[in-house]
């Protein structure tokens, strides 16, 4: 799998896959059920969470085979830590997980104001020392963009300074509002849509993805 910078946003890095434009199509569908649009977001996640990662630090580490002793990588998996903005977010943790168990979960409550668009929090928890801990924040829609930098802002506020943030559909609006927000965190998408409509969903994407998920339509 790659993932390259997008040449119109230098925090975008967009997936390239067969097999994830595949599984996206599904997800678009207005004909997925609920369960299987749980599992593919799922898939997804796990299959982004592998290039996410790849510049994981590790450190060397010896072990013994059947047949003599050697060295292998070991990577610090208690460092990191997921971050699923409530509550579409959590539809991604298992999917990371299933890479990376040893990651720690905390937690960011957010919900949209249907009129201004913009975020209000009602939780807030992670784990301790954020100084020293890499954050992964998901949420499966990157659309105005209020959210994740509210989430992300939280974060810093914190003492957070390794922050990524992995999203499966993102508009041009959100990606541009992180560049000016917060231009140090890098954004990861499985795709980047065309725009986004007058009520701020995304075009075409795949409509509520927390409704989808949880069956709340």
């Amino acid at each position: 799998m790659s993932a390259n910078p997008h040449p119109d946003f230098a925090n975008l890095i967009v997936f390239d896959h067969p097999l994830l434009a595949h599984k996206i199509r599904l997800l678009r569908s207005v004909d997925t059920p609920k369960k299987v649009f749980k599992e593919l977001v799922d898939e997804i996640a796990m299959l982004m969470a592998y290039e996410v990662t790849a510049d994981l630090p590790s450190e060397t580490r010896d072990v013994r085979t059947p047949l003599e002793a050697t060295t292998g990588a070991r990577v610090d998996g208690d460092r990191m830590t997921l971050i699923p903005i409530l509550r579409a977010g959590l539809g991604m943790v298992e999917g990371v997980m299933r890479l990376l168990p040893t990651m720690r979960v905390g937690h960011i409550g957010l919900e949209r104001e249907h009129d201004t668009l913009e975020p209000s929090d009602y939780y807030y928890k992670i784990p301790p020392n954020a100084e020293h801990r890499h954050f992964v924040v998901t949420d499966p829609m990157l659309a105005t963009g209020g959210s994740a930098s509210a989430a992300i802002g939280y974060l810093k506020r914190s003492g957070a300074v390794s922050i990524q943030l992995m999203c499966i559909v993102a508009a041009p609006e959100g990606v541009g509002r992180l560049a000016r927000d917060h231009p140090d965190v890098p954004v990861f998408a499985a795709v980047l849509d065309r725009e986004l409509d007058d009520r701020g969903y995304i075009l075409p994407g795949l409509g509520d993805a927390g409704d989808r998920l949880f069956g709340t339509l």
